[in-house]
């Protein structure tokens, strides 16, 4: 009976999706062919779909929207991206370094990867273009640092991966193998996602110094000056702040991610209309519009991969299949070149929260019965995921960095692939070496 329903909601998904079919729809008639399939009545969507809205974790997602839009409209994101610029200087492939570094700063304050491509993409790639970057260059340095927006705290994706596991436990034979597992909290994840962060940054900038000694970007000819630096500091002042107040209160323990949220939106307000005096009605009329746009885009995919994801778990198919990759090999280094292989191909086609509560149910028992720890799968998982922003066909990213640059989306996949192979290798380096991702929280007391 069991593969009989796999077949049901797993063919029925690919095959409305290879129609064409959006991701909430194909999400939402598998579930619902799954269901007459056991004969249970259809109003339990409804039941199912109202439960997945009913976590207080789930307002710190609208609030972050909204906080990240505030933060565009009363020109914090702009005068993170200027902090950045001015620590270009004369240096092999400055300038791309400064929008990685930009990406990274606008990411503490965002948690979205296309909205760090979008802020940052407006600002650096005309400014490449002018200091003699190639556009396609540009534009895809841009798209593949953009994806760091999901992976330094606070994240979209980690609360939606927070949300997903929360209700899971370890199985008895594995804490009986393993011992006990750490829970899953959103505020270890923010804390963890840190040093994670930096990793992927790193493997950027690597690659974009090999690239640009070998394309000849040598970067502003004005040397490196203090002056401007500090001046661009002293400007961008209440906009670094930002993510200090935001990631400091959390990790401080003065504030849940959830609270964090709301007290970022009001931090905005307050520096956008009293201090920058950049932010009107209007501007926030427009902020709100994108926050409920946004939201309700993301709900729905919530509501329908949270029934899709809930009939998976009473039928235990997770375990089952969590039984048949352990029969192909318990090796952990294995597993984990497996689940990275199987995320790196879902992020090429699907959105990145829809695969994270798809696959969680499925992935996170076989993540407990080789002993790994679900903060560090759920790290590991979203920075593979992130990677999926630059990559053809789906790639987000790609499209933002396409419209700004107005070079074609093919000529910035080629460009972009190099980043993609070399954030790869920086998702190994993390999966390998679990303390990356624990370190953190465990030195702060989680």
């Amino acid at each position: 009976m069991n593969e009989h329903l796999v077949e049901i909601m797993f063919g029925s998904f690919f095959f409305l999706l290879l129609l064409g079919a959006p991701i909430t729809v194909g999400l939402g008639v598998s579930a619902l062919a799954a269901m007459f399939y056991l004969g249970d009545n259809p109003i339990k969507m409804v039941q199912m779909a109202w439960s997945s809205v009913g976590s207080f974790p789930l307002m710190a997602l609208p609030s972050f929207i909204l906080a990240g839009a505030l933060m565009e409209a009363a020109g914090l994101s702009r005068r993170l991206i200027n902090v950045a610029e001015s620590l270009a200087g004369p240096f092999t492939g400055g300038l791309s370094a400064a929008t990685i570094i930009a990406c990274l700063f606008f990411g503490a304050i965002s948690g979205s990867g296309p909205a760090t491509t979008a802020a940052v993409g407006m600002l650096m790639i005309p400014a490449m273009a002018r200091s003699g970057y190639g556009k396609g260059y540009a534009a895809s340095v841009t798209a593949a640092s953009g994806g760091l927006g999901i992976i330094i705290p606070p994240s979209i994706p980690m609360v939606i991966f927070g949300i997903s596991a929360m209700g899971m436990m370890p199985p008895p034979e594995a804490v009986e193998t393993y011992g006990p597992f750490q829970s899953v909290s959103i505020s270890k994840l923010f804390i963890a996602g840190f040093l994670p962060g930096v990793i992927m940054a790193t493997g950027l900038l690597i690659m974009n110094y090999v690239r640009c000694r070998m394309r000849g970007f040598r970067g502003s000819v004005e040397p490196l000056s203090m002056s401007k630096f500090l001046t661009a500091v002293y400007q961008g002042f209440w906009a670094l702040l930002a993510p200090l107040v935001i990631l400091g209160g959390i990790y401080a323990g003065l504030f849940t991610p959830t609270e964090a949220a709301i007290v970022a939106i009001f931090y905005t307000l307050f520096v956008g209309a009293v201090i920058y005096r950049e932010l009107d009605l209007g501007e926030i009329v427009k902020a709100l519009e994108a926050t409920t746009w946004l939201s309700g885009r993301v709900l729905l995919v919530l509501f329908t991969a949270t029934i899709f994801g809930r009939i998976l778990v009473e039928n235990n198919i997770p375990g089952i299949i969590a039984g048949g990759v352990l029969n192909l090999t318990t090796n952990v280094y294995a597993i984990w070149a497996l689940v990275i292989g199987l995320l790196l191909i879902v992020g090429m086609f699907m959105e990145t929260l829809a695969a994270i509560m798809i696959l969680v149910p499925v992935m996170l028992p076989v993540a407990y019965m080789v002993g790994i720890d679900p903060i560090h799968f759920g790290i590991v998982m979203i920075c593979t995921l992130s990677v999926g922003f630059q990559t053809p066909p789906l790639g987000e990213n790609l499209f933002i960095a396409s419209g700004i640059s107005g070079v074609s989306i093919e000529r910035i996949s080629l460009r972009a692939l190099p980043f993609a192979f070399a954030s790869t290798a920086a998702i190994f380096v993390i999966a390998c070496f679990p303390e990356i991702a624990l370190w953190l929280p465990r030195v702060m007391g989680y």
